[in-house]
């Protein structure tokens, strides 16, 4: 294990799981949701950088942060990856870890069961837009919480009727000036985002109709 693709390392996320966390998206998603809106993270190979780089940048957060939350893209396509870049979380932070996979539990049991303790909690199950949106965290009803140790059980106080501030979005500028956002929107909010701003005069393209971030 020498590389990983990313997508992007942020922080403070505070959308995505208790507290001030880092936001790691790994780049690559074989899974590929119909609906999703993170299509900018699909594609393989790309934004590959060595684990080393990512290892440092972690470090860098680790005294501030209040946990680590690992996306994508898929995780569990860059298995050696996912757990280089946990085991060095642990090396480094004593806090908490969230993993969200667009698989299910039983297909992500084996590399658990060999990587023990390094991840906290796992929200599981593919995005599925043609079922409701009711629960917290999660972006169809379908998906799972999963508390794995301890210390991950405060993820399961998501396990709930979403409320309004669930629904709430970090937003963040990359060096190019285009607009990001962490979180789980309500479904339909973007499309609503794009109204709003092409009714103001500005020109939209979002990463979930085009590939592209905002």
């Amino acid at each position: 294990m020498t590389d990983v693709s990313v997508s992007r390392l942020h922080f403070p996320v505070t959308a995505l799981g208790p507290g001030r966390r880092v936001g790691l998206w790994l780049q690559g998603c074989s899974i590929r949701c119909p609906g999703c809106i993170s299509v900018d993270t699909w594609d393989q190979g790309i934004g590959t950088v060595p684990v080393a780089d990512v290892f440092d940048r972690l470090s860098v957060f680790a005294g501030e942060a209040d946990g680590l939350t690992v996306s994508g893209g898929e995780p569990f396509d860059q298995p050696d990856a996912l757990a280089g870049i946990l085991a060095h979380w642990r090396a480094v932070a004593d806090t908490p870890t969230l993993v969200f996979t667009g698989r299910e539990f039983a297909d992500v049991q084996a590399w658990l069961s060999g990587h023990p303790g390094l991840v906290d909690a796992l929200v599981t199950g593919p995005f599925r837009s043609d079922l409701p949106q009711t629960l917290a965290l999660r972006g169809s009803d379908n998906q799972r919480i999963h508390a794995l140790t301890d210390a991950g059980a405060a993820v399961l106080s998501y396990d709930r009727p979403a409320g309004e501030a669930d629904r709430r979005l970090d937003v963040a500028f990359d060096e190019h000036g285009h607009a990001w956002f962490a979180g789980i929107p309500a479904r339909g909010e973007m499309a609503r985002l794009r109204r709003v701003l092409t009714a103001a005069g500005h020109r939209v393209v979002t990463s979930d109709m085009a590939g592209a971030r905002a």
